[in-house]
């Protein structure tokens, strides 16, 4: 007797259960999301990820709060994106340094960002820059060239935001090109203060994405002598490449792109590529970007396939380079 009524009763518990689970996928957003910054604030990568995360969150109707985790060149926060709960509330904003350079720079990475996150979307590419404090004795990247290779080691500094970040690596590899003898590297959590000191007078050069930059170059307190990539920049078109200067350096664009922490449930990964993807479509947000030296990623490079694909050809070529140019590999973040 028992039996009798029990089974009817489970069985509609369970197709209660089973119209349920579609109503919770489709619930997506039903509370607030958070972004991950692994920069500071002012950063090339977190004024990127602002102008984006308005246009989303007004697409699906949810804020989007900024969590800015800076330091050791983005690796701590691409750790803590790693660990969050993949529930699709979490979400970062990924990088060339971060999810690319960083799996072939540190002996033993701090995250595996092939295994332990999901691909999102590509969002924009930015051009890297070189600059110098203001009074610095030389007027193009060929005069600094031959002012660094007469200086004493340890007599010249640069900055950066950390061992394992894109300036860090762009100005590695440019002071490999040149000979450079042993300059200070100076570790920032973010480009702010490394700007600050270079207008300062604390420190020498840097080579910052062109955004980070691009009030201090136009008012004039500090100069840039180079842009690192294969074309000059719509932001500074006046300013040469590396390459039109006589000196070879690897193409310096710097490219950002979203990601979750694996396993974050598919409703919720293609939700947010959607809006995304819709938001990148949008002229205010690509002119907001533009002003600020980034260029979107035509949409057929927006899918998360693509950016799959992507990534792993970015860390296959990375590699190489860093290779090439004998880049000593690190154990640990700094």
């Amino acid at each position: 007797m028992k039996t009798r009524w029990l089974l009817p009763l489970l069985a509609g518990f369970a197709m209660l259960a089973g119209a349920a689970a579609p109503a919770m996928a489709q619930a997506w957003p039903s509370r607030p999301l958070r972004l991950i910054v692994p920069f500071g604030a002012g950063s090339g990568t977190d004024i990127v990820a602002r102008i984006v995360a308005q246009e989303v969150a007004d697409i699906i109707g949810r804020p989007i709060v900024i969590e800015n985790v800076g330091g050791a060149g983005g690796t701590i926060g691409v750790l803590r994106a790693a660990r969050a709960t993949p529930d699709g509330y979490t979400f970062i904003i990924g990088a060339v340094d971060t999810f690319a350079q960083s799996q072939f720079l540190f002996i033993t990475p701090p995250a595996n960002t092939v295994t332990e996150f999901d691909p999102v979307a590509l969002a924009v590419e930015q051009p890297l820059v070189h600059i110098v404090r203001r009074d610095f004795p030389a007027q193009n990247l060929q005069e600094f060239a031959a002012r660094a290779r007469a200086a004493r080691p340890g007599e010249l500094s640069f900055g950066s935001a950390g061992v394992g970040a894109a300036p860090y690596l762009a100005c590695a590899m440019l002071n490999s090109r040149i000979g450079v003898r042993e300059p200070v590297h100076v570790p920032y959590r973010a480009a702010a203060p490394a700007l600050q000191d270079m207008m300062m007078g604390r420190l020498d050069y840097y080579c910052p994405l062109a955004i980070s930059a691009a009030g201090q170059i136009a008012d004039g307190t500090l100069r840039a002598l180079a842009v690192l990539t294969a074309e000059r920049s719509p932001l500074f078109p006046d300013l040469p490449t590396a390459r039109e200067q006589g000196i070879e350096v690897t193409d310096g664009y710097y490219w950002n792109g979203f990601f979750v922490p694996k396993g974050t449930p598919e409703a919720a990964t293609a939700g947010l590529q959607a809006a995304i993807a819709t938001a990148l479509d949008r002229p205010s947000l690509q002119g907001r970007l533009r002003s600020a030296a980034a260029t979107v990623v035509t949409p057929e490079r927006r899918s998360r396939a693509y950016l799959e694909g992507f990534l792993a050809s970015e860390i296959q070529k990375w590699s190489g380079i860093m290779r090439e140019a004998s880049v000593e590999r690190q154990t640990q973040a700094q």
